[in-house]
């Protein structure tokens, strides 16, 4: 199978995408993603909880890019999948030190109403993913989220060999 230039396969549970620009790369990492749990057998399923889980992880996975497009100068460099059989670590690596919060102010609820458009993403990855966060890197950052795995044990126990 031929791979988009950019595309390395390092080990059989991890995949990672490189980036040389913003143009596309929040729909070319929702689609190397979408391959992703093709191949761990995520995808596709009948079952709505583990389908509900991958669109979960799409939608994070195209935040994370989607900020790093916005906030780091030249965009992401590289997006990081590493599904060990229990959990997915995703990782968006960028060349700005400056690291994402969540945005505060007026939200669905408070009496200042919903506020203004735009920025809530952060906010959808702190509820879905188990845990996030942000590692420096380089002169820059590596921003992580973790999901639990979706499959049943069974589905991705390891044989004996």
């Amino acid at each position: 199978m031929d791979h988009p230039e950019g595309v390395s396969r390092p080990a059989a549970g991890a995949r990672r995408l490189g980036f040389t620009g913003t143009e596309g790369a929040v729909r070319r990492s929702r689609e190397f993603s979408r391959e992703a749990m093709w191949s761990w057998r995520w995808l596709p399923t009948a079952d709505t909880e583990q389908r509900a889980v991958s669109e979960d992880v799409l939608l994070m996975v195209a935040e994370l890019v989607g900020n790093a497009c916005l906030h780091a100068p030249g965009g992401p460099r590289e997006l990081r999948l590493d599904w060990d059989g229990s959990r997915l670590r995703v990782e968006v690596l960028d060349d700005s030190p400056v690291s994402p919060r969540l945005r505060r102010g007026a939200g669905p609820g408070s009496p200042a109403g919903p506020g203004p458009p735009g920025g809530h993403g952060l906010r959808v990855v702190d509820r879905l993913a188990r845990a996030w966060g942000c590692e420096p890197e380089g002169g820059g950052k590596r921003v992580w989220l973790e999901v639990p795995s979706p499959l049943p044990p069974a589905r991705h126990a390891r044989r004996p060999a």
